[in-house]
């Protein structure tokens, strides 16, 4: 079992999840690749712009086209993880079917929001693109005329991977609901501050896997 908490099997919804996963965990170190090259241009011009007066063409630029890519790219990921904002404080006190239930109920409301913004976020990619403008672009950057088209597309499709993501947790909680299971797959476990803390400092030396499997058993 991986350092995350989230059990698997050989199931075909742990097949889903890992598949899936794999996705996720790609595009969130291609977001953590932008959050270092952008910190590394922003240090490029602050010292060009202090030591030769040369500051990185368009850097305002940049840093705008970024925001989408740094913001949404792990969004799924993150999910997967459980690492949104959550209500365990009253949640974790609930247990089996019931737990399973009102996980479901919660994931449903966050899908039917997502489906929502998808809808929204296409419509404000469409109004930036079109086959018969220059670069397909509508619109673009003040200082480089980057085309803005590529980072809002980036919002819908990001978010259509999250509903993705929700649509395989409500089997997963269904599944569990129904088989009353006493580990659920393919869905984050609740742990307490100590549990976090204890899987955090594994994760960080290297132990995690083995241990993880020892607890489970």
């Amino acid at each position: 079992m991986s350092t995350q908490s989230v059990p698997e099997d050989g199931s075909a919804l742990s097949r889903v999840d890992r598949a899936i996963f794999a996705l996720e965990r790609l595009l969130a170190l291609i977001a953590g690749a932008t959050i270092l090259a952008i910190m590394l241009v922003a240090v490029a011009n602050i010292l060009g712009r202090k030591l030769f007066n040369i500051p990185v063409p368009g850097f305002i630029d940049w840093m705008e086209q970024s925001v989408p890519i740094i913001a949404f790219l792990g969004i799924a990921f993150c999910q997967r993880l459980g690492g949104h904002i959550r209500m365990d404080l009253l949640v974790g006190r609930l247990r089996g079917r019931v737990l399973y239930a009102a996980e479901w109920f919660g994931v449903l409301a966050i899908l039917l929001l997502s489906l929502i913004l998808v809808w929204g976020s296409w419509l404000h990619f469409g109004r930036s693109f079109d086959f018969g403008s220059p670069l397909w672009s509508r619109d673009s950057t003040i200082d480089l005329s980057l085309p803005t088209w590529p980072v809002k597309l980036v919002v819908p499709v990001m978010l259509f991977l999250l509903a993705l993501r929700l649509s395989l947790q409500l089997w997963a909680y269904g599944r569990a609901f129904r088989t009353d299971a006493a580990v659920p797959v393919a869905v984050p476990l609740i742990e307490t501050p100590a549990q976090q803390a204890e899987r955090e400092a594994q994760t960080v030396s290297g132990f995690g896997d083995d241990n993880d499997e020892a607890r489970d058993r």
